[in-house]
């Protein structure tokens, strides 16, 4: 096909157009990357070659001319070919010209394949020793297109030779083998090369030249030649026998038997992996074992094919399988020069826990199936036949010579028996026995023959003294020394009360109050020194006391006084510190709204009372609503902070406070902030750390049984923490101390607001809203001008929230109902008539059946 120059060059940079996605310039071809480009891109080069009258053959060529690196080139052609057999391989037909060449060995795996993943394999694919090989997806057999040229390939049509010429004379030759196998040099003429290995056509072509180059063949030349591959040919092979997809397959001329059978998805489940056979022109020219490949890594029989040459899969003749633990169990195919050892050399070899000195056979026989058993010594003379089963067993789960030592010695673990070994043996290997080890008696666990257990009691003292004969040990015995502490209880002590650390604490001898004080951070600031509780267990005691209790003074500085100071700790005393009479922690309220000076306010006494408060307020402004003054406080449902948790909270304060933002705090600064990081994380256990009150508690939870358990008795409670309580602020201005000048309690709030000119209407009314407050109005009017009372509204039971917290309800007698007088800042609730359900028919058919009854009754007492 002759193409015009310009078409061509303008045809490359369309094709090319595609390779340079990935930010690189036409004029920058050298630079470009084919294993970049995907699929479709080269699909899309094909497909415009194909459109401007191009073979698939000339894009690499036309690519190489335009800048594109011959290494590039070729993998261009490699790509191109992948095309053309990825859509299964197999070329059933006659290729044209055009395409001779350029169909290429596929570098992934055929259609209908394992597309390279082997968990894809049915069961028996995967026990078949090799079948993996050629479906794995990280290896694709794809044949070498980057090597030199081999001096022994042969060359045939369609192979491109670079001939170049330099020294003395400079000259570059790109030509193509034709289909009479010469080439054409330009001046000098057709050359026959078909058929020749590249060193023979070499020599041809250069003794050629030398026509035109004279000084190519003198004695000392200053002219060479170079000859080398550039577009290689393709050629067919055909693929018989037991392969996945039999067939022609159109291969580059580098491709090797492997290539070929990668290319064929390989052996099928009946295809020999041993006895692959090449046939070249009509001659068995080699015999592939796959086995050598994979046990040995040897290819030498993975010769290079040429055109036509025939690959035959036969089927398999012997396989057998191996079971039990071995490296690679499966099903593998012997020769019949071969016997169980290279089986199990196939198979990878024994694991660490086989059995290697027999291994069992199942076997199919002539009318049924039967078992053998194989020594060792039979593995080379045992003939295998096909269907074989190979069965490998396991090593005995036992120790031959184990015994164990555990308890008090200072390496308890595995030891190995020998002969003679003895107790004391054991006991020297272990590093001897620790200072805790109860002497008096050790126990000996020993297997005897019927696999049942036996004790045999050790006096360890008198065998490691040499007064008592030592015990001979066997296998798998166990000695187990224990320790002293193992047969007693764990001795502790216990701190609790007004102590930093509150908890229990190890025993130790001579342990003092005092110690354990120290131990446990010394006392709280909140703590009586003159009265510490010790609560002591008692024993063998029927008169019905259950402790021992007595006191102990101690000081601030941790002394004793007086004859306490002979007073040790037992295990298990519990030491109180009880909290001081005269301490108190400070109880905060607060004053809001109309006072001259709101905020918070330390309870000075026990006996402080709201008129108190208010004084320390300074009295109320001249905006202050009295009949609207209430107190907040709260209730048992309230869960307050516990004393550590106050404390952690300051404590932060105290650090925020301390650090400063360039971080450049004083060394005793830092000292500082450290203890408060250490007692922040320190948490008591204490009663006296404790949240809450326990009745709170209890009530709550009781509260919570009783309406879970039955809710017709209990109304739906809300647990509120705080609750208002109403007060008459004028009276107990005027009278303060009285009943109604409560006293004060931590948390409660005095809310005295300003002049309250609303009154709020809710509940079952028309039209839920605040009025304007105006004195005289009725409960009715407030009412009416909420739109109203609902259908639904309970009138009866409606009632008045005052501003301070008080309420009043809607009385009645007979038909006439009393409702609350108004005040500002009042808010009307009408509550919703209870839900009524309607009787069904059979609640009707009983009623009338009652009623019947009863008129039959009268009747007859009548007459």
């Amino acid at each position: 096909m002759s193409i015009n120059i310009k078409s061509f060059y303008f045809t490359i940079i369309l094709l090319l157009s595609a390779i340079v996605l990935h930010a690189q310039s036409l004029s920058n071809i050298q630079n470009v990357k084919v294993d970049e480009l995907s699929d479709a891109q080269i699909a899309a080069i094909v497909q415009r070659a194909e459109e401007q009258g191009i073979s698939k053959s000339q894009i690499p060529t036309l690519a190489q001319e335009r800048g594109l690196s011959a290494m590039e080139a070729n993998k261009l052609a490699t790509r191109i070919s992948q095309l053309g057999t990825a859509g299964g391989g197999v070329d059933q037909s006659a290729n044209s010209p055009a395409d001779t060449g350029a169909q290429r060995m596929v570098s992934t795996p055929v259609a209908g394949s394992f597309n390279g993943d082997n968990s894809k394999l049915t069961e028996k694919q995967q026990k078949i020793y090799g079948f993996g090989l050629f479906h794995h997806k990280e290896l694709n057999f794809s044949p070498n297109l980057n090597i030199p040229t081999p001096e022994s390939y042969v060359v045939g049509t369609g192979d491109q030779l670079l001939i170049d010429v330099y020294g003395d004379s400079q000259q570059s030759y790109s030509l193509t083998v034709n289909p009479e196998g010469r080439l054409y040099i330009p001046n000098v003429g057709p050359i026959a090369v078909g058929g020749a290995s590249i060193s023979a056509a070499t020599a041809r072509i250069k003794q050629e030249l030398s026509s035109i180059y004279s000084d190519l063949n003198s004695s000392n030349p200053r002219t060479f030649l170079q000859i080398r591959l550039g577009n290689i040919r393709s050629i067919q092979v055909s693929m018989t026998g037991e392969l996945a997809h039999p067939g022609t397959y159109t291969l580059p001329s580098f491709a090797s038997v492997f290539n070929a059978l990668y290319a064929a998805g390989g052996p099928n489940e009946e295809g020999s992996f041993r006895n692959i056979k090449v046939y070249r022109n009509s001659r068995q020219v080699a015999e592939v074992d796959v086995y050598e490949f994979l046990t040995n890594g040897n290819q030498a029989q993975n010769i290079r094919l040429q055109d036509n040459d025939v690959i035959i899969v036969p089927a398999v003749q012997t396989r057998v399988e191996v079971q039990g633990p071995v490296r690679r169990p499966g099903l593998f195919e012997i020769q019949a020069d071969e016997d169980i050892r290279d089986l199990i050399h196939y198979a990878g070899g024994f694991k660490s826990q086989a059995y290697t000195q027999r291994i069992g056979v199942r076997r199919v026989s002539e009318d049924a199936r039967k078992v053998a058993d194989i020594s060792q010594e039979q593995f080379e003379s045992f003939k295998v036949q096909d269907g074989d089963i190979y069965l490998v067993g396991e090593k005995l789960n036992r120790f031959e010579n184990r015994v164990q030592i555990s308890g008090a010695v200072y390496h308890p673990g595995e030891f190995a028996l020998f002969d003679g070994m003895t107790v004391k043996d054991l006991i020297d290997k272990a590093e001897g026995l620790r200072g805790e080890a109860f002497l008096n008696r050790a126990t000996l666990y020993r297997t005897q023959e019927d696999m049942t257990l036996e004790i045999v009691p050790v006096d360890v003292k008198a065998v490691v003294n040499g007064t008592a004969q030592d015990i001979q040990l066997q296998r798998e015995d166990v000695l187990h020394i224990p320790s002293k502490y193992d047969l007693s209880e764990e001795y502790y002590v216990k701190i609790s009360g007004e102590i930093n650390r509150p908890g229990a604490f190890a025993f130790a001898e001579n342990m003092t109050v005092e110690d354990l004080v120290l131990k446990a951070g010394g006392f709280k600031e909140s703590a009586s020194d003159a009265y510490i509780e010790v609560a002591r267990r008692v024993k063998d005691r029927t008169d019905g006391q259950i402790a021992e209790i007595f006191t102990i003074d101690i000081d601030q500085n941790l002394e004793i006084n007086g004859a306490d100071k002979e007073v040790v700790l037992h295990p298990f005393d519990h030491v109180i510190i009880r909290r001081s009479p005269g301490f108190q922690r400070e109880q905060l309220v607060r004053v809001e709204g109309e006072v001259n000076y709101p905020g918070q306010y330390t309870i000075a006494t026990a006996t402080e009372r709201i008129s108190d408060l208010l004084k320390r307020a300074g009295g109320i402004n001249p905006f202050a609503y009295t009949k609207g003054a209430t107190l907040i406080r709260r209730t048992e449902f309230y869960s307050p902070q516990s004393d550590n948790e106050i404390k952690s909270a300051e404590l932060r304060e105290v650090k925020n406070n301390l650090l400063k933002e360039d971080g450049k705090n004083t060394e005793a600064e830092n000292n500082i902030l450290s203890r408060i990081d250490q007692k922040i994380g320190e948490k008591g256990g204490d009663l006296a750390n404790q949240k809450g009150l326990a009745s709170g508690e209890f009530k709550i939870n009781r509260v919570k049984e009783v309406a879970t358990s039955d809710s017709s008795r209990v109304a739906e409670v809300e647990f509120r923490t705080q609750e208002l309580i109403g007060i008459d602020l004028d009276y107990i201005m005027e009278h303060p101390g009285s009943d109604q000048d409560l006293i004060l309690q931590e948390g409660d709030v005095l809310s005295i607001p300003k002049e309250l000119q609303t009154v709020r209407m809710r509940g079952e009314v028309l039209f839920p809203t605040s009025a304007r407050y105006e004195k005289g109005d009725s409960f009715k009017n407030y009412v009416s001008k909420a739109g109203g009372f609902t259908d639904n509204a309970r009138k009866g039971k409606a009632y008045v929230v005052y501003a301070n917290g008080d309420v009043q309800r809607t009385k009645g007698f007979l038909f006439f109902k009393n409702y609350p007088n108004i005040e500002p800042g009042a808010e009307i609730i009408v509550p919703q008539k209870p839900v009524r359900e309607g009787m069904s028919a059979t609640n009707w058919i009983g009623v009338a059946s009652s009623l019947a009854t009863l008129a039959i009754l009268i009747d007859r007492i009548a007459q």
